[in-house]
C-alpha cells in the first residue's frame, strides 16, 4: 500500500511572482507559484500512478506518459547515462521490474513538486519501501511532468541505479 505526501516547495512568493490563476504558460518573467488546483492536480496524478503501480498495470501506466520518454541515471564507474524509451521499451522494462505490482510492499513517499511554469513541474520523491519481512530500502528520484491536453503526463525519469550495461553518456 502506498502512502504519499505531497508538499509544496519551500519557495516563498516575492515581487514578480505569479500564481496559478495569474500566470500564462510561464513564458515570462518571475517565478511561477502554483495554485492549490495545480498542486491538487499533481497529487491526483501520482495517486492514479500509485494505484496502477500497486496492481502492476504497466500498460495503463504508459498511458500516463509522453513518448519518447527520457531517462537519466548512472552507470558503474562514476558517470551518468541517458536514454529515450519508446512505449514498447517502457512496457517491457517496467513489466520486468514491477512484476505483479507493488501490493506486497508498504511504500511511503514524500513528493515535492517544483513548478517551473504552469505546464512544467519537476517532482522530487523520497520513498521508503518495506517488504512483508520488514526489509527497508530508501530511494530518491525525480520526474518531469508536462501538462498535456489530457492532463499531466510524465516525460522524464531521473533515478540512480538503472544504467547497468548502458553506455556512459559523453558530451558533444
Amino acid at each position: 500500500m502506498e502512502r504519499t505526501t505531497v508538499r509544496q516547495d519551500d519557495m516563498k512568493s516575492g515581487a514578480g511572482d505569479r500564481t496559478g490563476s495569474e500566470a500564462d504558460s510561464g513564458a515570462g518573467h518571475g517565478v511561477y507559484t502554483p495554485s492549490a488546483d495545480d498542486l491538487a492536480g499533481v497529487e491526483a496524478w501520482f495517486a492514479a500512478y500509485d494505484a496502477l503501480a500497486e496492481r502492476g498495470a504497466v500498460g495503463e501506466i504508459a498511458d500516463l506518459a509522453v513518448f519518447p520518454l527520457n531517462l537519466a541515471t548512472d552507470v558503474p564507474g562514476g558517470t551518468a547515462a541517458v536514454r529515450q524509451w519508446s512505449r514498447e521499451e517502457f512496457i517491457a522494462v517496467m513489466t520486468e521490474v514491477m512484476g505483479d505490482g507493488t501490493a506486497g510492499l508498504a511504500m511511503e513517499s514524500v513528493r515535492t513538486p517544483r513548478f517551473l511554469t504552469a505546464n512544467l513541474v519537476l517532482v522530487e520523491t523520497e520513498a521508503t519501501m518495506t517488504t512483508e519481512s520488514g526489509d527497508q530500502r530508501s530511494t530518491r528520484y525525480a520526474d518531469l511532468l508536462v501538462r498535456t491536453a489530457d492532463g499531466w503526463a510524465f516525460q522524464t525519469m531521473v533515478q540512480g541505479g538503472w544504467g547497468h550495461g548502458w553506455p556512459p553518456c559523453t558530451r558533444g
